[in-house]
């Protein structure tokens, strides 16, 4: 049996401008902001003061959580960046969810992963430029101006590191679900194979096992990994804020 492990599929070229190609990235991309956007006015509508729904009970208490999470890790100061860090977590979420029903997870192309970090770079830019664009040049040079070229180094490579280990985690949970599926295909035919007629091809194993697979691959390190990037997004922005300890 053939294994074939590849990137986004190339759905459709628009031709304009020397012609645009549309991938299962960009699709299934929008389609999670479909999803995240109808879960929201599912949740928050008709919401009330007293008498409230469970819907509201659970929107509620996500926004709860979130603000909670905002404020132990960044501080009442940050708490505008709720909203951004909820959408990081919502997005990074339902990108890996959409895979338990056969669809490519955006979270899979490093493209998209490199969008999120390069927007989370920008933020971090903007809190480091808040005492001055060219106090944010000096620090370049501290504590040396030899280590100039190690700190720029250093600064590139933070969406670069951001981008790599959400990629790299949920890159290798659909290699080794493949691969697992791939598995048991083999054992499946080997324990039936012998058997006459359409009895020898029921893949029995590849029935239910992949989906026990897939509570961790898909939901439990889809989860793991929408965290830690959101961590990593709050830790870095909080301490890019030159007025932080003031």
């Amino acid at each position: 049996m053939d294994i074939s492990i590849n990137g986004a599929r190339i759905l459709f070229i628009i031709p304009i401008f020397g012609g645009i190609t549309v991938t299962e990235t960009q699709v299934n991309s929008v389609l999670v902001l479909i999803l995240v956007f109808a879960l929201c006015k599912f949740l928050t509508h008709d919401m009330r003061v007293r008498d409230i729904s469970k819907r509201q009970i659970i929107a509620e208490y996500i926004v709860t959580k979130v603000q909670s999470l905002v404020e132990a890790n960044m501080g009442g100061k940050f708490m505008n960046f709720t909203p951004f860090i909820i959408t990081i977590l919502a997005a990074s979420v339902f990108s890996s969810f959409i895979s338990l029903i056969g669809l490519y997870p955006p979270t899979a192309d490093l493209n998209t992963l490199i969008g999120w970090s390069l927007a989370v770079f920008v933020l971090i830019t903007a809190q480091k430029m808040k005492t001055g664009f060219f106090r944010y040049l000096r620090g370049f040079t501290r504590p040396y101006a030899v280590l100039t070229p190690f700190n720029i180094i250093s600064e590139v490579s933070t969406p670069v590191s951001m981008a790599f280990r959400h990629f790299g985690n949920t890159t290798s949970g659909v290699v080794i679900s493949t691969m697992l599926y791939a598995a048991l295909a083999v054992l499946s035919n080997l324990l039936l194979g012998w058997l006459p007629g359409a009895l020898g091809s029921i893949p029995l194993l590849q029935v239910g096992l992949p989906a026990v697979f897939s509570i961790y691959f898909d939901l439990f390190s889809g989860c793991l990994q929408a965290f830690l990037f959101a961590m990593l997004t709050m830790l870095y922005i909080a301490t890019a804020d030159p007025t932080a300890e003031q």
